[in-house]
């Protein structure tokens, strides 16, 4: 079935639905399921479908929705980035796929720096790409610069760094720490630990600025000293959290970074510390994972970054005059298993 030929008449036919029902599915309207929302969604992307809106949302962006060649993307990630780097692609592939284009992904090798990154990007006709997505964790050395200033279309997946020339989609986890300390006050809590390195990563110290401004407007102090900032190698930072546990005995911990998380939880409940009734516990978690109980978090809208990160490449291909624009996508907040409000 040619693109051009797919009606609404189509899609009903396939589900058995109304042409009304499919209708105000594609437009966001109310008076459906979620999940009948999906599939009609899903098979009018399959099939490629567009609305009229869309359509001329295109038309204004010059972006053709019928493109008549493949593009090549790549997505150059580290091996630091690889915890979330599935949901990035997932985005990624989703948006590009109703196109007919396609993204690669490119691991880094620790340690490239100098005459060797050309090399290795030369090898791997970075070049020559249509575009670049720059994943997060770069690390300290200087591949992300040197990516920045390649001479192709790129897209940073992450938090600009100052007078960076490039266009940048990102989930917030700056909302998100607002949004995780107002739910932990608004549940009573005062005595908030705060764990999460803050070096390293612009997005590790804009988690630890945004704690500290949402405790400054309650009133409350956020002292580095009273708060597990540093990140030591092997069991050390778990003894570090220990510690302060045991000396400041908060109501309500804050894990700020997805890997950190599950070692927080088993922390707790050797020393014994049942999570909510003793203490509560806010998960940064890239996704809800089995070996966790459903935590109490901020929903970080990774695979719709990957989706909104392809939507932007493919604006800016075709509008390479137009300013740098900085994105950031804001979920909402889960309430889980693992907040409640203070017994002490």
């Amino acid at each position: 079935m040619r693109r051009k030929r797919v009606t609404l008449q189509h899609l009903a036919d396939r589900l058995g639905l109304t042409i009304q029902t499919v209708s105000k599915a594609l437009r966001g309207h109310p008076g459906m399921s979620e999940q009948t929302r999906s599939e009609v969604i899903r098979l009018a992307r399959e099939l490629g479908y567009w609305t009229k809106e869309q359509q001329q949302s295109f038309s204004f962006d010059r972006i053709a929705p019928f493109p008549v060649m493949q593009r090549r993307f790549v997505l150059v990630q580290t091996e630091g980035s690889l915890n979330f780097n599935r949901l990035l692609l997932e985005g990624l592939h989703e948006r590009f796929m109703e196109f007919g284009h396609r993204v690669q992904p490119l691991l880094v090798p620790s340690g490239l720096t100098g005459e060797a990154f050309h090399e290795w990007a030369e090898a791997r006709e970075l070049h020559y790409a249509d575009g670049l997505f720059i994943a997060p964790r770069m690390g300290q050395g200087d591949v992300e610069e040197r990516l920045l200033e390649m001479k192709v279309p790129r897209m940073l997946l992450n938090f600009p760094p100052p007078e960076a020339k490039v266009d940048s989609v990102i989930w917030d986890v700056y909302e998100a720490m607002h949004q995780a300390v107002r739910h932990l006050l608004r549940l009573g809590h005062r005595r908030l630990l705060y764990v999460g390195s803050t070096a390293g990563q612009r997005g590790f110290a804009l988690r630890w600025q945004a704690f500290c401004e949402a405790m400054g407007e309650a009133g409350l102090s956020a002292d580095p000293a009273e708060h597990c900032t540093q990140r030591p190698a092997g069991r050390r930072w778990l003894d570090d959290f220990a510690a302060l546990y045991a000396s400041r005995r908060p109501s309500a911990v804050i894990c700020g970074i997805d890997e950190e998380t599950r070692g927080v939880y088993d922390e707790l409940l050797r020393l014994g510390i049942d999570v909510p009734r003793e203490c509560s516990l806010v998960a940064f978690l890239n996704e809800q994972t089995p070996e966790l109980p459903v935590c109490s978090r901020p929903l970080l809208l990774i695979r719709a970054t990957g989706y909104r990160a392809a939507d932007r490449m493919l604006w800016r291909i075709a509008n390479p005059q137009l300013p740098y624009e900085h994105i950031r996508l804001r979920g909402d907040f889960i309430g889980g298993s693992t907040t409640g409000p203070p017994t002490g």
